[in-house]
């Protein structure tokens, strides 16, 4: 366990990014009296069918307090427009702001190599920010962090040009209430958009009182995938009896270009493996 209270910062693209891919993880870390941020780049304006995108970005910004509200951790939402993002100077030194002004020990956000443009521009932004942190002469109205904070990467299941690599794994099975909690705050997404979108075979039920087990059973298929990849990291973590067992888990590969992940900062920060 740390010594003095840990600072996670979640770095999405979208309103619930954070929460879909790391929602274990932060629950974990505000139960133990972490302090915990989770912040959207984005507006989310484009994330639905029929809202017009004035009215989405009003609704997903109350989206991301109420399940940020759920395990005691912040949220913000910025306001670069969803469906546009690009790696710019702009975003890249709006970044190391917040990086600098939030102090984390740790980051979390998303990998370069992506389904969505957005995620890769955010993934590309924070690995170039990484190092800049701790130069002064950049960004200057911020004083500069003493050292890099280290920086994972939520899991994906890309294989081009290169697999995700899990360097920590976890079972998030005692969480998953929790995260589905969170997930079900983000009405426009999980109960409306995303089951359009992605043309999910099973209805979202009308009767507000079956929604969530509705939502727990979706989240549930489209996580286990993950567990099936990276089944001998969970092995390794777990062991093989309970290794083989787990269904729903999150995985982190860390970042070469900010602060390395060592023995004593791996129990540092996920003292609970």
């Amino acid at each position: 366990m740390a010594d003095r209270p840990l600072r996670l910062l979640l770095i999405g693209a979208h309103p619930d990014d954070a929460e879909f891919h790391a929602g274990g993880l932060a629950t974990v870390y505000c139960q133990h009296g972490h302090t915990v941020r989770m912040l959207s780049v984005t507006d989310g304006r484009s994330g639905h069918h029929r809202h017009r995108p004035d009215e989405l970005v009003a609704i997903r910004r109350a989206e991301s307090q109420s399940a940020a509200g759920v395990i005691g951790a912040s949220a913000d939402v910025w306001d670069f427009p969803d469906g546009s993002l690009q790696c710019t100077l702009e975003l890249r030194e709006r970044i190391i702001r917040e990086v600098r002004s939030f102090a984390p020990d740790l980051v979390l956000t998303h990998r370069p190599h992506d389904y969505h443009p957005d995620h890769r521009a955010v993934g590309l932004a924070v690995q170039d920010a990484s190092y800049m942190v701790t130069v002064p002469r950049v960004v200057p109205d911020v004083p500069p962090l003493p050292r890099d904070p280290v920086v994972g990467y939520m899991p994906d299941l890309f294989t081009r040009p290169y697999p995700f690599a899990p360097d920590v794994v976890m079972d998030i099975s005692e969480q998953l209430d929790t995260v589905v909690d969170m997930l079900a705050c983000h009405v426009s997404q999980v109960f409306e958009f995303l089951p359009w979108n992605l043309r999910v075979a099973e209805p979202v039920p009308a009767e507000s009182g079956a929604r969530r087990p509705w939502l727990a059973a979706w989240y549930g298929d489209v996580i286990g995938p993950r567990a099936d990849r990276f089944r001998d990291a969970l092995v390794r973590q777990y062991g093989e009896e309970r290794g083989r067992q787990i269904r729903c888990m999150e995985a982190f590969e860390i970042s070469e270009y900010a602060a390395p992940l060592d023995a004593a900062e791996r129990q540092r920060l996920f003292w609970f493996l």
